[in-house]
């Protein structure tokens, strides 16, 4: 059965940073890009970073140099950094796998987390 749990949302304050966690089982990163979103309320989900099958990663332009993907195999863990953090960071953040094919569009993956809130206070 294929899992993703997300942790490390919390409270912090602009400018600050969080490291976001997604443990996931079930499969390996060989066989389903893994992704990150976020869905601010009122807004649609939006893809930040996506580590495809070939070990390539991307990211969005709005997170370009301020958030890190990294993924521990051993651990079947993938993490999001995120530093220099802005109030319209605010989000509920998710890990997904599927198919990166279309990444940004989360419409291919078909494995989602619950989600951890960011919030990031002015």
């Amino acid at each position: 059965e294929v899992q993703l749990v997300e942790s490390g949302g919390g409270l912090v304050q602009a400018g600050g940073s969080l490291r976001l966690s997604c443990a996931v089982s079930g499969f390996t990163f060989d066989d389903y890009a893994i992704a990150w979103f976020r869905q601010a309320p009122g807004k649609e989900r939006e893809g930040l970073s996506c580590f495809d099958t070939s070990g390539r990663t991307y990211y969005a332009d709005s997170v370009k140099g301020r958030f890190i993907f990294s993924s521990d195999n051993v651990k079947n863990t993938v993490y999001l950094h995120l530093f220099s953090l802005k109030p319209e960071d605010t989000a509920v953040y998710y890990c997904a796998a599927g198919d990166g094919s279309a990444w940004p569009d989360p419409v291919h993956f078909g494995y989602w987390g619950q989600g951890t809130q960011v919030f990031v206070s002015s």
